[in-house]
């Protein structure tokens, strides 16, 4: 049977578009087939009309999602939201290892650190703040821990210090506004 691209649509009935032995009279017939084909367009609509629409509509949009990139977080937004993971830090570091409960909180606090480093790593502002250099060495120091030796490892005490200390000056760089 011949491929749906060699069929042409003159009736009701598809006949095929090679249906001619005769060299001739098959050249006729693509040429007839191929005026046919541009004629049902507007009845069905090619796959490739349809993938030129969806890829022309798509280098329409991209420049949009380029041209705008997502505003700077606000002062209090950032100093909210270290807060926030300077907490989790705390919580999840002094569980305990039996706690049923220190999975869930791990996962918590790496959505959690995922997200604010996500949000804060690319502002300029901020990246020579002792506050984000401080919160950000102990994330990495807390996610590459727990990524390395499990959420229920406890993290040795000699990196529980060094992160909590880390943690203080942190808290006390963002009371003074750096």
């Amino acid at each position: 049977m011949a491929s749906p691209t060699l069929m042409t649509r003159t009736t009701t009935n598809l006949k095929p578009a090679l249906a001619s032995v005769n060299s001739k009279s098959s050249a006729t017939v693509v040429s007839c087939s191929a005026s046919n084909a541009a004629l049902s367009v507007g009845q069905q609509p090619r796959r490739r009309d349809l993938l030129s629409l969806a890829a022309g509509i798509a280098l329409i949009l991209s420049p949009a999602a380029i041209v705008a990139p997502a505003l700077a977080a606000s002062e209090e937004e950032y100093v909210k939201e270290t807060g926030v993971v300077i907490e989790k830090v705390r919580k999840t570091i002094s569980m305990d290892k039996n706690d049923p409960n220190v999975a869930d909180a791990v996962a918590d606090l790496r959505e959690t650190s995922n997200s604010w480093v996500a949000k804060y790593r690319r502002e300029k502002a901020l990246l020579g703040r002792p506050s984000f250099r401080d919160i950000y060495s102990a994330l990495n120091a807390v996610s590459g821990h727990y990524i390395s030796f499990g959420p229920t490892a406890p993290i040795p005490a000699k990196r529980r210090v060094r992160i909590l200390e880390e943690m203080d000056t942190a808290e006390k760089a963002l009371l003074r506004g750096r």
